[in-house]
This record gives structure tokens, sequence and C-alpha cells, in this order.
């Protein structure tokens, strides 16, 4: 049944009269007249006793009024009640992320989060493989581009930059040689993320591609730092992984003024117009987290 047939006569029996009813719902008096015959069709009984000076309710429409006036008081402070519902995050989370970036960024953004807004369940999916987010029902995922997003039914906000760089241990770099310049890396040991292609350099001025024979890969950035710091060769690392080694002396920056990879990184969300609380929430601590410490490090975020 149509709600705007019982707002009618509702309208109607507590203003007294359809031009009345009509002022209040702010329509024409047609439009009440029409909808209070639809609903006495529809019903088959007349809900009122009309006269050219007066309209009184029928007892078939007090009964109809006791039973529908509450219900609709009671719709109508909800629709009310449900901006002020919708601007406290609350439900579920869902997220994904690369491991890395999960322990670095997501783990600490997590924590502030529940403490901020316990109303809201987290979950975390961590992989190093691009997710689907629409299929996965994925409401943010932090993501590294190199170019622009071209999905159109994606939204991404920039909140960082992240540089990688070259790394090897004291223990290896003694034992082999400090490299001064791209072309010294041939003949290097090389530890590199699975699937990477050849190293396109960015150094100061120029730059310059370096093919290299990995000695040792993996897929998760954690594992290839810790083989680094083992001493087993040279190898590629975002610099929010390694700037506690290299402070601590466990690591050391090779060739330290070329760049192995620069991204972008962005919080992604599908496009749709109105986001609900818990991801706006979510987006805007994630960003001042980044914009208090930027992952490519003081030293990249200062030029």
């Amino acid at each position: 049944m149509d709600l705007n047939l019982v707002r009618a006569f509702v309208a109607v029996h507590v203003e007294g009269s359809f031009s009345a009813a009509a002022a209040r719902l702010g329509v024409p008096r047609s439009t009440v007249s029409r909808a209070v015959a639809v609903l006495e069709e529809t019903l088959g009984v007349a809900l009122f006793h009309r006269t050219t000076r007066r309209v009184s309710i029928s007892t078939a429409g007090a009964a109809l009024f006791d039973r529908v006036a509450p219900l609709l008081q009671a719709l109508q402070a909800s629709l009310a009640d449900l901006p002020e519902r919708e601007a406290a995050p609350s439900g579920t989370l869902r997220l994904t992320s690369t491991v890395d970036l999960g322990a670095m960024v997501l783990a600490e953004a997590i924590a502030r989060f529940s403490v901020r807004y316990p109303n809201v369940r987290v979950e975390a999916h961590l992989t190093n493989t691009v997710v689907d987010l629409v299929k996965e029902s994925i409401d943010l995922a932090i993501r590294v581009w190199s170019k622009p997003l071209r999905d159109s039914t994606l939204v991404a906000r920039k909140v960082g930059t992240l540089a990688i760089r070259l790394y090897a241990s004291p223990s290896y770099l003694a034992r082999r040689g400090v490299p001064r310049a791209p072309a010294d890396l041939d003949g290097h040991d090389w530890i590199a993320f699975r699937g990477v292609p050849p190293l396109l350099l960015s150094g100061p001025t120029s730059k310059a591609t370096v093919s290299v024979t990995p000695r040792v890969t993996g897929d998760d950035m954690w594992f290839l730092r810790e083989v680094i710091k083992a001493g087993a060769g040279i190898g590629s690392l975002p610099s929010f992984m390694a700037d506690a080694d290299v402070a601590a002396g466990t690591l050391v920056r090779v060739l330290p003024r070329w760049l192995a990879y620069s991204g972008t990184v962005y919080l992604v969300h599908s496009g749709r117009k109105h986001l609900p609380p818990k991801v706006t929430a979510f987006r805007e601590l994630v960003a001042e987290m980044l914009r208090q410490r930027p992952l490519s490090g003081p030293d990249e975020a200062e030029r």
C-alpha cells in the first residue's frame, strides 16, 4: 500500500478538514481528497463522513487511525533519527593491503581506530596479490601505484609516496665491496622480490637500467629484509622498512643518491556517492597518520 495514502488519511483526521491536511502536507487539496478516496476504495469502507460543512471520521476510520497513527509516528521518528545514527561509525570495516603496508600502516591505524570507534569491527585482508574490491566486498584498500588509476569504478586518494632503495648488510659490503655507481652492481649477489622486472634506477640527473640475476627471490618483503640483513646480498626495500636498521647500523644504504622505485600511496574505495561513516573515518585517520609520519622517510618528505 502507498504510504502517502495513509499519511493523507491521518492528516485529514488530525487537522479536521481536507484543506488543512493539504496545507500540512504541502500538496493541493485535490491530491489529499484523491488519496483518501483511493484508500477507501482499496479497503472497501468509508473512512470519513462528509457534509458540506464538516468532515468526521467513521467507525472504521477511527479503528484504522488507532492502528496506523502510532506506526506512522514511529516510522517518521526512525527516519528522522537515521542521519544521526549514520553519523556514528558502526558495523564491519573490511580492509586490504600488501603484507608490508599492513604491518607498517594498518596495524597502528586499526589500533587507533578501534579505541576511537569501539562499535566498528575490523577485518584486515593482507595479501601481495591484487584484490577485486567490489567482488570481495572490501571497503578500503591501501595501494601503491607508479601510474594514475584507470578504473573509473574506484576512487583513489593520494596520501603519500613510497621510496624503494637499495640496501645491504655491513658484512656483505665488507666482503664484496661497496658499489659506487649502478654499473658496479654487476656481479653482486642480488636479493629480489619475485616477479620484479630489471631495476630502473633514478639518480639526481639520470636513469640507469640494471639487469640482475637474483640469487634469492621471495614474495614477502619482511623475509627479504631479513635475508639482506643476514648478509646474503644487495636488495631493494621500502625505506620505511629499512630506516630503523640503517639507524642501528644493521643495514647500509647502497647508492644512496639513487632510487630503485618511487610510487604513490593511495587509499582506494568504490566510487559510490555516499561513503559509510566507518570508511570516511578510517580514511581520514590513515591520511593524518601518513602526514605526520610519511612512508618515504623524513629525508625524502622534506625535499
